[in-house]
């Protein structure tokens, strides 16, 4: 999950975090305990909803590590303010697999 250049990019991030301290999403991923979730894939995903989501936006997708459903929940949904975050949402997603493809 990491496309811009590892060392620049993973440099970048440690500066940011260190600045900054995890975000929501970063600990979320880290907490999550699934195969994969590593300081480097969280603080990239962490680095990319900072630049892609909202705070509001940041603390419901972070919420999904938890409680899956909710994002079901939030896909299938009428609500007009749900399409509009489910679309941010999926654009993040896109942005994540661009920015974060190296890391895997």
């Amino acid at each position: 999950m990491i496309g811009a250049g590892r060392a620049v990019l993973t440099g970048g991030l440690m500066l940011t975090l260190a600045a900054c301290g995890a975000g929501r999403m970063q600990n979320a991923c880290i907490d999550s305990g699934r195969a994969g979730a590593n300081p480097a894939i969280c603080g990239c995903i962490q680095a990319v909803a900072d630049r892609e989501l909202d705070r509001g936006e940041r603390r419901i997708a972070a919420s999904f590590y938890d409680t899956p459903q909710r994002a079901q929940d939030i896909r299938q949904s009428d609500d007009p303010a749900d399409r509009r975050f489910w679309d941010r949402y999926t654009a993040f997603g896109d942005e994540v697999e661009r920015a974060c493809a190296r890391l895997r």
